[in-house]
């Protein structure tokens, strides 16, 4: 029995699919280092970066360096900063490793190539503007990223971290079912793409902006479905980033919507408890995932325009902390009214 066990074993192994991760680039001859361009950021290894900027008139009093979530890119911030931009804030938001226009589409990239773009990006928007405020707005994946990139010994040259709805749903907060059928897709059929099947996009939104929603779908640059091996590899970022938010010193304002229909909200209540004391967080009523994007959006750009200007100062909104949070236990009947709980 043994040996037949044993036997059984090693076919299964044989049959184990490899996963794939994005490599860093090989700089080409004569490459001169990461720079900015019109409509790209050439990053750390010469990897061409899609970049979309919106620029304020003049001479920024401040920059944000903005990344987006999962399967999307860039213009995952294409309401929000022209709203900026009108306040005097320039954004740079490129486009991650595997989205958008950035090289090898759908390969999950890894968390090392990722916070490297993410510290050079920041390096480059800081070198640009030495005398603006530099903030980093990750959205989703993005706010994974940009979590576990400012836990690092060598963070990003930012003066505020604003996480939209960050990813933190990891494998400790994830469903047994979940965890075993994604650890069996990413080792039995790495390369195989899954679509959310219409029944969950039925149920399941990301936003209340339907008008979004349709353009979003008619995007030829949105990822509408993705590799085993990239959803194991954004569930591992998502575990890291779970742990790492808050262990950073600089001003954070953590945003979450009470509708959040993808990071649930056991997994968001567990990650605000790592916040700092003097960490802000705002937990909305009418808020879904995409914050930028609702239709109380304008809520939302506000409060991170607010933050930018004084780390300290109320929000406009003076939406209730999150649950879970700092300073929230003596607001938490607010806070439980506004989630309608």
């Amino acid at each position: 029995m043994t040996r037949l066990a044993l036997i059984l074993l090693l076919f299964a192994l044989s049959a184990c699919a490899p996963m794939l991760r994005q490599q860093a680039a090989t700089p080409p001859p004569g490459f001169q280092g990461p720079r900015i361009e019109a409509d790209r950021v050439v990053s750390f290894d010469g990897a061409a970066l899609g970049l979309t900027t919106w620029a304020a008139d003049g001479e920024p009093w401040a920059v944000i360096v903005a990344a987006h979530g999962m399967n999307d890119y860039a213009n995952a911030f294409n309401l929000a900063a022209p709203e900026w931009a009108k306040a005097g804030v320039t954004t740079y938001a490129y486009d991650q490793r595997g989205f958008g226009r950035s090289p090898q589409r759908g390969v999950w990239a890894g968390e090392g190539l990722m916070v490297e773009d993410l510290r050079t990006v920041t390096a480059l928007a800081r070198a640009r503007h030495p005398g603006a405020v530099v903030a980093v707005v990750g959205e989703s994946m993005g706010g994974a990223v940009a979590a576990v990139a400012f836990a690092d010994d060598n963070p990003p040259a930012a003066d505020r971290l604003v996480l939209l709805a960050p990813g933190v749903w990891g494998f400790r907060t994830q469903p047994l079912p979940n965890k075993t059928l994604l650890w069996l897709a990413a080792n039995f059929t790495a390369s195989k793409v899954y679509t959310p099947p219409r029944w969950v996009t039925d149920r399941i939104s990301p936003t209340d902006n339907r008008e979004e929603l349709v353009r979003m779908g008619r995007d030829r640059l949105m990822i509408w479905g993705a590799r085993s091996d990239t959803l194991y590899g954004l569930v591992k970022l998502m575990d890291r980033a779970a742990d790492r938010v808050g262990d950073d010193d600089l001003p954070t304002l953590y945003l979450y919507g009470a509708n959040d229909q993808i990071v649930p909200k056991k997994a968001a209540f567990r990650a605000v408890r790592n916040l700092n004391a003097s960490d802000r967080t705002a937990y909305y009523a009418q808020g879904h995932h995409l914050l930028t994007r609702d239709l109380q959006r304008e809520v939302v750009i506000a409060d991170v325009l607010a933050f930018l200007r004084d780390p300290e100062a109320p929000l406009p909104s003076d939406a209730p902390p999150i649950p879970g949070s700092p300073g929230a236990s003596d607001k938490a009947d607010g806070a439980r009214h506004a989630a309608g709980l």
